[in-house]
């Protein structure tokens, strides 16, 4: 699937309708849709500090119970050797969110799936995570832990020891402004397992604002990770950087 696909998919909803729902309808479905100059997760370019556009589709049912789907182009995977003629990521999740007081809570399942040709030898990418997250007003914790053989591609060779059980830790804050206008903070630490050398904690601060069809946001990224572990064909990838982007949810 190449990156022309995924743009199919992004155009399929933005033309599509909104969908009307009864108020009392228990079922919820919405689509998003987002175009970024640089796709930063966790602090690390997927994109080799390249553009991105991405899209997906969300159930949710007034019990709690959701699931959904998201893409979005990478170049890594390819460029870093986990797969041949691979470009795009594919996010599969399901889960139960819901609130005690003024307390939300979001226990979940994420699978990130690479479309590509498996290399004889070579670890594969993809990665599942189970995740539980708290909110309260304006702050959100969340916890999530690989329960996949790897996280995405990560493996001790020379000792023939995996990465299960990696694990990421983060907090996140956002601030009304008013007139659209808002703020966002984020802080992250990302363990390796067996793999020390390639931890680190990451950082955003950002303005976002809201120009009706849609939210614009200019955000500033980085983390204190060692090049040598995230260069991929030449491109630093977790250092600084600011990043723009416009999303839509409908």
């Amino acid at each position: 699937m190449k990156l022309k696909s995924l743009s199919l998919l992004v155009m399929t909803v933005l033309a599509a309708p909104v969908l009307v729902q009864a108020d009392d309808s228990p079922h919820s479905f919405t689509g998003n849709v987002s175009l970024t100059s640089d796709y930063v997760f966790r602090g690390v370019s997927q994109t080799q500090n390249g553009p991105a556009i991405q899209g997906g589709f969300d159930y949710s049912h007034k019990s709690g119970f959701y699931v959904g789907t998201w893409a979005s182009n990478v170049a890594w995977v390819n460029e870093g050797g986990y797969k041949d003629d691979s470009s795009m990521e594919i996010d599969l999740y399901g889960g139960f969110r819901g609130s005690m007081g003024p307390v939300g809570y979001d226990l979940g399942l994420i699978t990130y799936y690479y479309p590509g040709d498996d290399i004889a030898g070579v670890k594969s990418p993809d990665t599942t995570e189970v995740y539980v997250g708290a909110s309260w007003e304006f702050l959100s914790l969340k916890y999530s832990h690989v329960v996949s053989s790897n996280f995405i591609g990560w493996y001790d060779y020379a000792n023939s020891k995996s990465s299960r059980n990696s694990k990421y830790l983060e907090l996140n804050a956002t601030h009304d402004l008013g007139g659209g206008w808002g703020v966002l903070g984020h802080v992250g630490h990302q363990w390796v397992n067996n793999i020390g050398d390639a931890n680190y904690t990451d950082w955003k601060l950002g303005v976002t604002k809201d120009i009706g069809f849609g939210v614009v946001t200019l955000a500033y990224s980085d983390t204190n990770a060692d090049e040598a572990f995230y260069t991929i064909a030449g491109e630093e990838i977790a250092d600084g950087r600011v990043f723009a982007s416009f999303s839509r949810t409908f």
